[in-house]
């Protein structure tokens, strides 16, 4: 009798712990699943968004170019036929730019006469203000280049399609910069 004693003793626990965690981890999944599923409707909703801003601004076929100058590096798409719209960094170039900046930018369009032939779209990185400027211009002239090789002289009489080489020097070791010297003192 001692010995049916301690077999019903050893299979009683075991059935109560199995029936606690089965009631334990049921919610808990449920509840995780809840947290992923909203998590997902959030990023397709967030995704959605630059894209929908994207196929307004653009038509079919584009031309790709890079403009750079310093550190900046502009990449430029010229859409054709187009209403001559810039958009840079997802933003209308009126927005971005001043006047100034903005004739700056429209200078090989200019130049050769087909301001309002082209759609472009921009993606500009590194560098100031001025470098960036530079850079989309030289990235437009490129995509124009690539479009019609006959505008060739007329964009490399104005110096266009020329990358400006000037770039920051470095800094040397024992200067303070690239050639400021610490001040020389005789004792």
């Amino acid at each position: 009798m001692s010995e049916d004693k301690k077999v019903t003793k050893k299979v009683s626990p075991k059935k109560e712990t199995v029936k606690k965690t089965v009631a334990k981890k049921a919610p808990v999944k449920k509840v995780v699943e809840k947290k992923v599923v909203e998590k997902k409707e959030k990023v397709s909703t967030a995704t959605k968004k630059p894209t929908t801003v994207k196929k307004e601004a653009t038509s079919s076929k584009f031309i790709q170019a890079i403009g750079r100058r310093k550190t900046a590096v502009a990449q430029v798409r010229l859409y054709f036929p187009g209403k001559g719209g810039i958009i840079i960094n997802d933003k209308e170039a009126s927005d971005v730019l001043l006047d100034d900046n903005l004739n700056v930018v429209l200078q090989p369009l200019k130049a050769c006469s087909k301001i309002d032939s082209f759609d472009f779209t921009v993606i500009v990185k590194g560098g100031g203000t001025a470098s960036q400027i530079e850079a989309i211009r030289h990235g437009i002239s490129r995509a124009l280049l690539k479009y019609d090789p006959e505008l060739k002289t007329t964009l490399k009489v104005n110096g266009y399609l020329t990358r400006d080489p000037r770039k920051k020097e470095r800094k040397k070791p024992g200067l303070k910069k690239a050639r400021k010297a610490p001040q020389w003192s005789k004792r």
